[in-house]
């Protein structure tokens, strides 16, 4: 039994490495040549159990127009 509780361990260990070692280089922030004016940041979430989504969002670079996102369109 404690031979098998090691092995577990281990191979959880092992997985825990591998997935580190993919997502290293992963960022939240991809810059696209062709939008010079945005940013483009990327959530992905993964539930560990087959699900999960990944959702990307343009943000303006320039912070008066990131402003103006948040002021309703009715307002003068």
């Amino acid at each position: 039994m404690n031979l098998f509780i090691a092995s577990l361990i281990i191979a959880i260990c092992a997985m825990t490495a591998l997935v580190a070692w993919v997502a290293r280089d992963r960022s939240p922030l991809v810059e696209e040549e062709d939008d010079p004016d945005n940013h483009t940041l990327r959530s992905d979430y993964q539930s560990g159990m087959g699900g999960g989504s990944v959702t990307t969002w343009k943000v303006p670079k320039d912070p008066d127009a990131y402003a103006r996102l948040f002021v309703p369109k009715n307002k003068d």
